[in-house]
């Protein structure tokens, strides 16, 4: 290889870390959707471009941050399984690889977290709904029964939301939601096994 080639391809490499940072900040600045900070955000950004399985010891010299920090930083993406803890054959140390179908990822969060609060506000809704039944039985105040209507009216309200909301969680469990809005199969891009396996030997 000529020493221009040399300089070439040290620009291309340069020029490829920099979009992928463009990436990497932009799943950091908006990872707290998940409740996850920035810099686990980061963490995630860097283990999605890396192609591998990587230990705590890697992630540290990548981020360069200490190993306690990442490993809290692991456990809080398996938690919402963005990351899934894999093995290799010779390898002691535990070893970490993002979840990249982002689909299943979101359905996961999406699913418990809503589905934490839909079941939390139906229930208080319900009991609310209870109460405003019986206080209708004994008032005698056409005015007050006005308004107590009106509410009754405004829990059925909430009520068919959430049912709605706990169908839409079960269309994305059972991934029916597919069925209305399919998912695009990613194209394969022309030379896909050369750049990767130029990226393994740079890597």
């Amino acid at each position: 290889m000529n020493q221009n080639s040399k300089r070439y391809d040290g620009d291309t490499w340069s020029k490829l870390e920099e979009i992928r940072e463009i990436v990497i900040h932009s799943i950091a600045s908006n990872i707290d959707l998940y409740g996850v900070p920035h810099s686990i955000g980061r963490l995630y950004g860097t283990m999605y471009f890396h192609n591998e399985p990587m230990t705590l010891d890697e992630m540290r010299d990548a981020l360069g941050m200490s190993k306690t920090s990442m490993s809290t930083g692991v456990r809080s993406l398996l938690d919402i399984k963005m990351v899934n803890k894999t093995y290799q054959k010779g390898v002691r140390k535990d070893l970490y690889r993002v979840e990249e179908d982002w689909y299943n990822s979101f359905f996961y969060l999406f699913s418990s977290k809503w589905g934490r609060a839909v079941r939390q506000n139906e229930r208080q809704i319900r009991k609310a709904k209870e109460m405003l039944e019986e206080l209708l039985e004994e008032t005698s105040d056409p005015s007050l029964t006005e308004i107590i209507e009106r509410d009754l009216g405004k829990m059925e309200h909430a009520l068919e939301y959430y049912d709605w909301l706990k169908r839409l969680i079960k269309s994305f469990e059972t991934e029916e939601i597919f069925r209305f809005i399919p998912k695009q199969s990613p194209k394969q891009p022309s030379g896909h096994s050369h750049a990767s396996s130029q990226e393994s030997e740079a890597n």
